[in-house]
Order: structure tokens, then sequence, then C-alpha cells
């Protein structure tokens, strides 16, 4: 069987939908299910492909959108077209992608099956942004989008019981977003971040936050729980780790400040690889007080590294992270979210060992091989269904 991918932008600083994308890829390539990729970023790639998986992934190269339209050239079409030819089913990604639109003439031209992960989107959170926009379009091309689709994808029930307001429930499907586990079975300490950041005070407990720098992910509120804890005389710094608008980082770098809590507190804009799970090891806790999040890699990143996290109902994966054992779900407070972190590190012991137990759980749920034979699974029913 071949699955060929369509996602136009591969930069890893654009967020967790890249990652799942790339992650989706090297998970299921096998010698049973070869894997096709049509993105412009084929080079960025095709270099953090791991050597197995680079022998069943094909990258297909594709201008950028056109900047006004954000829709593909004629001579692009042209080319995708041979390339869809030679698969067997499409995975599309994201509901607001205009060129999926053209992606799926071509496939009902072809005969060819698809289905579409929403990564998130049609959440009720995200609905609300812009909803007459969006209403617009849901109405427009995104009913064909859903329609057409032999199945649609969500990474978590709660993610599918919001999302399934938009789409026959019939062809909803819950599966988890794939996690390359390996890097963490064998972890690296937390020496990488402290000799990468060295404003890190080792004799000081770490609260981290990890994800793109925008106003959902809740910071001011991490920043003003930052203050009530210092407030009460509980030792901390907060290690800020992430990119996004310099404007909207400026915000939070002046709020800190009138919080009279700049000196503890570090921007360290964004980390990867290694020194990203390094960079956990440092912590005692992960906070990311979120207002919508799909399926959240930080979170099961975290806790693989044995670091428990503090979130919000705002995160479509609360269940699971609460199941891990070493997840709090909090109301999107400061003082709430303040009275989480205190009962965390006044007792370091308890903390680590709930953390050991949630990586135990981590490392089980999001084994490799299980989600790879729900994602086969998944693209088999695609085939056996009629375009």
């Amino acid at each position: 069987m071949r699955v060929l991918h369509y996602k136009p932008t591969m930069k890893a600083e654009e967020g967790g939908v890249v990652k799942a994308v790339f992650d989706m890829c090297v998970l299921t390539s096998s010698e049973e299910i070869e894997v096709g990729l049509v993105t412009y970023n084929t080079e960025l790639v095709r270099e953090n492909i791991p050597h197995p998986a680079a022998n069943h992934i094909y990258l297909h190269g594709v201008n950028l959108p056109h900047a006004s339209t954000r829709l593909l050239s004629r001579k692009d079409l042209i080319e995708l077209s041979r390339t869809i030819g030679m698969y067997d089913v499409v995975h599309l990604h994201t509901m607001w992608t205009p060129s999926n639109s053209q992606v799926i003439r071509l496939c009902r031209k072809l005969g060819k099956p698809y289905l579409l992960t929403v990564h998130g989107m049609l959440d009720d959170w995200c609905m609300a942004q812009r909803r007459i926009k969006k209403c617009i379009y849901l109405k427009t091309w995104g009913k064909k989008l859903l329609q057409e689709a032999c199945i649609v994808h969500c990474t978590a029930d709660s993610e599918l019981s919001q999302a399934s307001r938009w789409f026959p429930m019939e062809k909803g499907v819950s599966i988890p977003l794939p996690l390359n586990t390996e890097p963490y079975r064998d972890l690296p300490g937390p020496g990488l971040a402290w000799k990468a950041m060295p404003n890190i005070d080792r004799n000081r407990p770490v609260i981290l936050f990890v994800s793109r720098l925008h106003p959902k992910k809740g910071l001011e509120r991490l920043i003003d729980a930052s203050a009530l804890l210092h407030q009460r005389s509980v030792n901390h710094q907060l290690v800020i780790a992430g990119t996004g608008d310099e404007r909207y980082e400026s915000i939070l770098k002046r709020r800190a400040d009138s919080k009279d809590i700049k000196e503890h507190t570090m921007f360290v804009g964004f980390v990867a690889g290694r020194t990203k799970i390094s960079l956990y090891q440092t912590a005692e806790v992960l906070v990311v007080p979120t207002e919508q999040e799909n399926f959240g890699f930080v979170f099961f990143e975290s806790l693989a590294a044995g670091t428990p996290v503090v979130t919000t109902r705002g995160a479509d994966t609360w269940p699971e992270i609460l199941a891990s054992g070493a997840g709090d779900i909090v109301d999107a407070t400061p003082h709430a979210i303040a009275d989480a972190i205190e009962k965390i590190l006044i007792d370091p012991k308890a903390a680590r060992q709930r953390g050991s137990e949630g990586r135990e759980w981590t490392l089980q749920y999001c084994n490799p091989s299980r989600v790879r034979q729900e994602y086969e699974r998944l693209y088999r029913r695609c085939l056996e269904a009629k375009p």
C-alpha cells in the first residue's frame, strides 16, 4: 500500500502539525506501507528522516502556494496529479489549507480515497475565533472537504466529540498522534540543557513552559502564577522555551518585569532534539495553561522524560494526561495554577515518584508498534471505502 501526505510547508517552528505529519510518515513507513510527502521543504525534511525510515519515504517537491490565494499553480497541479496517481490513499492535514480543495478535486478525478486529519481546528475554542469566516468556509469548500473524506481523523476522544458537530459522526475516528519514544528510553540527563542555557540556576527549582508563544497558550496566567508563588516565598525560576511574534514576546517580558519577577524568568527561545529532552529533565514541572491544545506533544514528551505536567481542560488530551498519574488538570486561573505548582514543589520526592509512574505509562501508551497498527488499519479502511 502507498500513502501520500500533503502538507505545503514543513518548518518545525510552525508547531505541532509539522511534527505530527513528520512523525506519521516515519512511524507508518515500512515494507508494507510506502509513504510519500508532498511539500515545499523537501531538503529540510530529508535531512531529519532517520535512516531505516528513509528507505520507505519518498519526497515530492511542490512550489509554495501563491501568497495571496494560497493556491497551487496550474503547473504544480499537473505534476501533483501524476504524483497522486502513483499512490493508493491521500492523507490531508488541517482544515484551513486552501490548496486542499485543489487536491480533493484531483483525488475525485483520479478515483483516489483521502482522509483528513483536522489537528484540533474544529474544536469549540478554535471555531469561536473568526467564527463567521470559518462557518462560511464550512458551508462551501470546507463542506466538500469533510463530506468527501473517507475518514475524518481526530487525535483524542475529546476532540472528536467537539469536531463531529461539523461532519457525520460515522466518519470520525480517534487515534493518538505518533510519538517517537525511542529518544526517551535513554534519557540524556539535565547536563545538555545546563550547558546550552547557562543562565538556568542549577540550585533553583524550574517551572518550565515549552510551546509556541501565542496568546491562547496562557503564558500571562503562568507569569501571574509565578508572581503569586514568589509572594508566597516559594523558591523557583520560570523557564520559557519557544518562539512566536516578537511583539507578543515583548508584552510577556514587560509583564514579567511589572510583576517583579524578571530576574527569575528566562526566555530561552526554540529548543529541539536531545537538548529539549534534557530541558524537560531540568524541570520539576511542565506548565502549559492553554485555552486550546489539540494533542499537545509537549505534554507527552515531558511525561516520557519523567517530568509531571500541569495544564487545563483546554487540552484535548486532558483525560489521557490525567490517566498518566503525573498530570494535574486545573482551572485556567493564576491562583489555581500556582496552587498546583506549589503542591509539586513542596514535596519533590512525591513529584519524582509521580514522574516515574507517568513516564512508564507514557512509554506504553505511545508505544510505536501499537500506534502503527492503528494507522495501518485506518489506511486500509480508507482504501476499502469507495471515493
